[in-house]
């Protein structure tokens, strides 16, 4: 019987997955058997991480908010590469500020990074899965999207928004073929993680004291959530929101 979480033929494409959290789930599917298309906007970070990475990844420089740019960037990506059979959204940018402190421009930029990319980039590449009558595609979302967290109002909403549209697409690709599910990571060690808690030492020890299991994730651990909900140990899996924080969202 064959492997039921191997993702061995596939190609999947993961943006921002030069670090952190992206790199982690390029990582945990190359070595179940997929190879790897990731993408950003750092050329050189990029690149160490594709030759970290091996054979079986490559890299694509693009910034995922040139919206105009998204369905020619899709179909190039399909015409080099061949067919995308797992969309992972990971690329996303953090705001750390009070609701009263944050502008509009500021709340606008974490939308156009954190969701309407997500649409732009999920939409174009449905389009190709739908006419085949599979695929895979996950979005990250975040805890900040299932519990109110202070100071991350533009984040939370983007990543709340993020699981509306889900549950939307579930309604309209399940039938033919392409599920759509998401992971709400809780801290998780990563630049982005990093940059928020080690400016702040009491609040990462009032992060640290909320998690039943006392201590932060790592990025494998969001990997093998990914690994799961793209393979076909999933495939009557569609729209859920899959926690991966140490318990934090239970018992927050």
């Amino acid at each position: 019987m064959q492997n039921p979480l191997t993702l061995e033929d596939k190609t999947a494409l993961i943006t921002g997955g030069g670090t952190g959290i992206g790199l982690g789930i390029a990582e945990v599917f190359i070595q179940n058997g997929a190879k790897v298309i990731i993408t950003g906007r750092r050329e050189e970070v990029l690149g160490q991480a594709s030759e970290k990475l091996g054979v079986n990844a490559s890299y694509e420089v693009f910034d995922v908010t040139q919206f105009e740019k998204i369905p020619a960037f899709v179909n190039h990506l399909e015409d080099v590469y061949g067919p995308i059979d797992i969309l992972v959204n990971n690329a996303g940018q953090h705001l750390k500020k009070y609701a009263t402190e944050t502008s509009d421009d500021e709340f606008l930029k974490i939308i156009e990074s954190n969701l309407l990319a997500v649409f732009s980039l999920t939409r174009e590449c449905a389009k190709h899965m739908l006419l085949r009558r599979q695929g895979s595609i996950l979005l990250v979302s975040s805890m900040a999207g299932l519990f109110g967290i202070d100071r991350v109002v533009a984040y939370s909403a983007s990543k709340t928004g993020i699981l509306g549209m889900m549950r939307t697409l579930v309604t309209e690709f399940s039938e033919h073929g392409v599920r759509i599910n998401a992971i709400a990571p809780g801290w998780i060690h990563s630049p982005m993680m990093e940059n928020a808690l080690n400016a702040d030492p009491q609040r990462k020890a009032k992060t640290l004291g909320r998690i039943p299991m006392k201590k932060f994730g790592e990025p494998h651990d969001i990997g093998y959530a990914a690994l799961y909900l793209s393979s076909g140990a999933s495939k009557y899996v569609t729209g859920v929101v899959l926690p991966v924080d140490g318990g934090a969202a239970d018992t927050f």
